[in-house]
């Protein structure tokens, strides 16, 4: 029982905001490590996502002359083993992101050049724009590359380029890597000296697609893994045919394909969804947007798409980053294809996917005018 002469405490012992012991307190926070919630909770859960990534366009043929320049300067075995340019996102401070989840670059490779065995946990894709006559062999399997064919080289599987063209080659490269490095999951391994699978012809077909390339068709035995799809390259000349025939039976001037596991039917890749988008001369695509950043490689034709009220003028090759969340939509001017690749798998894994279809064309706010 409390005595009646002890002392209650004072009613004004918590000091209103702005009084003296508030930067005190402050100042004792931050000798202790610690932040106090009330002064960044908008920053930590702002209303709806803020990406630091801007929309952007890189121009394909300023990056292919680039390129260019570089295979003539810098040989292979600089920056990872691979002469690759990567899109360097200007609203990321610096960092060599496309966007905030997805790494993009495009890679030259000379002709008769080899690029040496390496393998890491991140993903990575190879989408052909220019050339033939070269194959990226994976965990020993070589897989042909030629003009509009995807390649799969897995998380953690031995991947190395060759060229057996006399002209050079150059793709698009897409990787998961800036959402391994921010998971702390990242490992690099280079192959050990003399481990090259060089000097011979391009195969003309790969093993996987002996085996899974078959519409509707599967080996009886189980692939090696379930981790990713067991069909390694996807070749042009079967996308096309598809696109063609899915327009032709739909009548939609806007038809989308996704590159799948042949025998589970889930992404090819777990962390990022490969998919072509074909869309015919007149067609304005509804406006959304989606959490998740993708990029958008213009395989064929000419358009615009507005992001976030900024109009980007394409053609052939050009490659546009669509950060989180941002407004777009499509209008080409003659009949184009577009590869498409987004961190969707993961954000639906994580059930943090959610896309909105808006009510009215976007208003057009600028135009992109980078070079």
């Amino acid at each position: 029982m409390r005595s009646q002469g002890a002392t209650q405490p004072a009613q004004s012992a918590r000091p209103a905001d702005g009084e003296a012991p508030l930067p005190e307190l402050y100042a004792d926070l931050g000798q202790a490590n610690i932040q106090a919630l009330w002064t960044q909770a908008e920053d930590l859960m702002p209303r709806s996502p803020a990406p630091r990534a801007v929309p952007w366009l890189w121009r394909w043929d300023t990056v292919l002359a680039l390129a260019g320049r570089a295979g003539q300067a810098v040989p292979i075995g600089r920056g990872g083993e691979r002469r690759a340019l990567a899109l360097a996102n200007p609203g990321l401070a610096g960092l060599p992101f496309a966007t905030g989840t997805l790494w993009g670059a495009i890679q030259y490779l000379n002709p008769r050049e080899s690029a040496p065995a390496h393998r890491h946990s991140s993903a990575a894709i190879r989408f052909v724009l220019q050339g033939q006559g070269v194959w990226t062999t994976v965990d020993g399997e070589a897989c042909p590359m030629a003009r509009g064919d995807l390649v799969l080289t897995p998380s953690m599987t031995w991947h190395e380029h060759h060229s057996g063209s006399d002209e050079p080659m150059a793709w698009f490269d897409g990787l998961d890597l800036p959402l391994v490095n921010a998971l702390d999951a990242s490992f690099f391994e280079p192959a050990a000296a003399g481990y090259l699978d060089a000097g011979r012809a391009a195969p003309a077909r790969s093993r996987s697609a002996a085996l899974y390339a078959h519409p509707g068709l599967v080996p009886s035995a189980a692939p090696a893994t379930g981790r990713h799809s067991p069909l390694l390259v996807y070749r042009r000349e079967h996308t096309a045919r598809a696109l063609a025939e899915m327009a032709e039976a739909t009548g939609q001037g806007d038809a989308e394909l996704r590159f799948a596991d042949p025998v589970h039917g889930r992404d090819a890749l777990p962390t990022m969804r490969c998919a072509m988008r074909r869309l015919a001369a007149g067609t304005r695509t509804p406006t959304t947007r989606s959490v998740g950043s993708s990029i958008i490689v213009v395989f064929a034709g000419r358009g615009t798409s507005v992001i976030d009220g900024t109009a980007f003028r394409w053609g052939p090759g050009d490659v546009l980053a669509v950060p989180s969340w941002c407004a777009v939509d499509h209008e080409p001017a003659e009949t184009a294809e577009l590869f498409v690749l987004s961190d969707a798998p993961v954000l639906e894994a994580l059930r943090l996917d959610r896309t909105e279809v808006l009510n009215q064309p976007q208003a057009v706010t600028g135009a992109w005018s980078g070079g």
